[in-house]
């Protein structure tokens, strides 16, 4: 098997699979629990935190623990605006975000909030100049994602923040750091955000859990209600087992990160010196010069991209073509908000890198890829 499917979720790491069959035979005490057995627990569950807050560059306490990448936006967003209330109905957000975004700020829309969609360029990168000319005194909240999910463009975040301040200190800024933790180095200090959400099945930890960061001194509207876990963050008992294997996951990934990430780079070099040497019409989408080492989304022309995915899937090579996330939905594609052609649109793949991956692997997949989209063409341009 060829796993080239990355982004959309990873291969829990050996080493983290084993310490979850240990916590879920040993470690499976509440750590609410007022015994000593709850108090282990607890402070395992602390030194998780302080693990994966170092590798973030903050406090432990500005971090908390949530199921994912989608409830940490949607309890930042949420808690964010109600809190923030007084200052106006104003929201703003960006017309590429993931639907974990992008469908809370829809549903505060059909409640009343006015939301401004800031546009791209041409590779989806936000127009700061239009964040800037929108801000005003009654913006409660922004959020725009740090990497660009399908084509792995890279938000300038710190230029963001220092517009959002300038304007108005007491607006709320969220940034959705899904694609990018793990991917890019992230030093949430110099970024200069008040929230930033983060998932532990995307760096190699199992689903199920992921964290929140809320700087120092923020405060939002709790979203659950219950036993005031998390100080109230996030209530409800907490996935020690997922907790653990997500500081393990950033353990290894902050040992490993520079040594994968050269071989993603090399690996996603030879794509494109292939993709130059033995194919014709197509494009790369993903800007090469502005994105993780990790990611390549490219269109041929005359082909579907689901198409290619299932030509190459009887090979047990496994890519994918949009967001898993949005791809069972009928939610446009980056591409097609970007105006991208229909050719474009619907002849892109998404490759994503592991660190599992290696040269051999891209030379079959490469040679395999080019049987598909030289075989779809056949056909296509036969029906024409």
């Amino acid at each position: 098997m060829i796993y080239l499917d990355n982004c959309a979720t990873t291969k829990p790491r050996r080493e983290v699979v084993d310490l979850m069959i240990k916590s879920l035979e040993e470690d499976f005490s509440n750590p609410s629990s007022l015994h000593s057995f709850g108090h282990r627990i607890e402070k395992k569950v602390e030194e998780s935190r302080s693990i994966i807050a170092e590798f973030l560059n903050v406090m432990p306490e500005e971090l908390y623990f949530t199921s994912g990448g989608t409830e940490s936006n949607n309890i930042f967003i949420n808690g964010a605006v109600k809190r923030n209330k007084q200052i106006g109905n104003k929201i703003i957000t960006t017309h590429l975000e993931h639907s974990a975004v992008g469908e809370v700020f829809k549903n505060l829309e059909s409640d009343g909030y006015e939301v401004v969609y800031l546009s791209s360029d041409d590779n989806g990168k936000v127009d700061l100049e239009q964040l800037r000319s929108e801000m005003n005194g009654n913006v409660s909240l922004v959020s725009i994602m740090h990497v660009n999910n399908e084509l792995g463009t890279i938000n300038d975040i710190r230029s963001a923040s220092e517009i959002i301040k300038s304007a108005n200190k007491n607006t709320f800024f969220h940034v959705d750091g899904v694609q990018a933790f793990g991917k890019i180095p992230v030093d949430l200090k110099n970024l200069g955000v008040d929230g930033y959400s983060i998932s532990g099945h995307k760096i190699h930890a199992p689903k199920g859990i992921g964290a929140l960061y809320i700087r120092k001194g923020i405060q939002i509207s709790p979203i659950f209600f219950g036993g005031n876990q998390e100080k109230g963050i996030r209530s409800g008992t907490e996935n020690t087992t997922g907790i653990f294997a997500f500081g393990k996951a950033v353990e290894i990934l902050k040992k490993n990160f520079i040594e994968e990430d050269e071989l993603k780079d090399k690996l996603r070099n030879q794509m494109v010196n292939l993709l130059e040497k033995n194919f014709t019409d197509y494009v790369i989408n993903t800007p090469l010069d502005n994105s993780p080492n990790s990611i390549l989304n490219v269109s041929f022309f005359h082909t579907r991209g689901e198409v290619i995915l299932h030509y190459l899937e009887q090979d047990e090579i496994y890519i994918s073509t949009t967001s898993a996330c949005s791809s069972n939905s009928k939610t446009k594609s980056n591409l097609e908000k970007l105006g991208k052609s229909t050719e474009i649109c619907d002849g892109s793949i998404r490759i994503c890198l592991g660190y599992e991956n290696t040269m051999e692997d891209i030379e079959i997949f490469m040679e395999k890829l080019h049987f598909a989209v030289e075989d779809i063409r056949k056909i296509t341009m036969r029906k024409r």
